[in-house]
C-alpha cells in the first residue's frame, strides 16, 4: 500500500531493535512512508511485514563499519526521497566485565554506542540543515547520567553521545531542524534478557508510543518512561560517599 497524503517520510536506523520496530509499526499505522535500516535481513523483513499498512522499503547495514556509514545514509536518503523524521535506535550494552580487562571490548562498546552514531549523524545533520527542516531523534540511555559499576563503559559512551547531541541541537536550531535526545530507561527486550527485571523496566510498545510523542512534539530531551525524569536528578546528585554505600546504585 502507499502512504496517505498526510503521511510523513520516516527513516529508522537500527529498525530491528524491539523498541524501534514498535515505533515503525506505529508510524505505519498512521500512514507514514518508511525506510528501515538494520543489520539482520531476516529480522528486517519481519519488521517490514508488520508495517505492511504503508509503503516500506528496507536496507541492510552494519553500523559498526564506520567507513561505510556515509554511503549508507546517502543510499537511505535516495530511497526515501524527502525526509521528515529520522530515528537512530541501535545500541549494545556490551560486556562490562570484559571491557574492564580488554580494550577490544571497551572500544567496541564505544564504537557501537557512540562513534557509529556520530558517523550517521554527520551526513544526516548536514542534509537536514541544508533543507532547513526535519526532526532528528536519537535513543541514548539514562545510564549516561552517572557511572555505575554494572555498566559504566556503556554509560560513558551514552554520556558522550548526550553531550554531542546537545551541541548538535543548538547548531541546527537556527535552520529549523529539531534534535530530540531520548534518554531511555531499561526496557524488557532481548537486549536486557539477562538482567533481573524490576518495576522500573518499561515495555517496548508503551516506550515506543512515548518516543513517537516526543518526536512529534520536537522536544529537546525526553526521559522514557517519563518517571525517569524524577529519578535521575536523585541519581546524579547523590554524594559519591553515599552513592558507593547504596547497593542498588553501586552494585554490579
Amino acid at each position: 500500500m502507499t502512504e496517505s497524503a498526510n503521511g510523513r517520510h520516516v527513516l529508522i536506523f537500527g529498525a530491528t531493535s524491539a523498541v524501534a520496530a514498535e515505533v515503525a509499526v506505529l508510524c505505519a499505522a498512521r500512514g507514514d512512508r518508511l525506510h528501515l535500516v538494520g543489520r539482520n535481513p531476516v529480522k528486517l523483513a519481519e519488521v517490514a511485514l508488520r508495517c505492511a499498512a504503508t509503503r516500506v522499503t528496507t536496507q541492510t547495514a552494519d553500523f559498526a563499519e564506520l567507513e561505510r556509514n556515509e554511503a549508507c545514509v546517502s543510499e537511505a536518503l535516495r530511497e526515501l526521497g524527502q525526509v521528515d523524521c529520522v530515528l537512530i535506535a541501535h545500541g549494545d550494552i556490551g560486556n562490562q566485565l570484559e571491557s574492564e580487562s580488554s580494550i577490544v571490548e571497551a572500544e567496541r562498546i564505544f564504537r557501537v554506542n557512540y562513534t557509529s552514531v556520530v558517523s550517521l549523524l554527520i551526513p544526516l545533520a548536514n542534509h537536514l540543515e541544508q533543507n532547513k527542516a526535519g526532526t532528528l531523534g536519537v535513543i541514548t540511555s539514562v545510564a549516561g547520567e552517572r557511572g555505575r559499576p554494572r555498566n559504566y563503559s556503556y554509560g560513558a559512551a551514552k554520556a558522550a553521545l548526550n553531550t554531542y547531541l546537545q551541541g548538535l541541537r543548538t547548531r541546527l536550531y537556527a535552520s529549523g531542524v529539531s534534535v530530540t535526545t531520548i534518554k531511555l530507561g531499561p526496557v524488557d527486550t532481548p537486549m536486557t534478557h539477562d538482567h533481573e527485571k524490576h518495576a522500573l523496566f518499561g515495555k517496548a510498545a508503551a516506550v515506543a508510543r512515548s518516543i513517537l510523542r516526543a518526536l512529534d512534539a520536537r522536544v529537546p530531551e525526553a526521559y522514557v518512561p517519563f518517571f525517569w525524569q524524577g529519578i535521575m536528578p536523585i541519581v546524579r546528585n547523590t554524594p559519591e560517599w553515599l552513592f558507593q554505600r547504596v547497593p542498588f546504585l553501586s552494585g554490579r
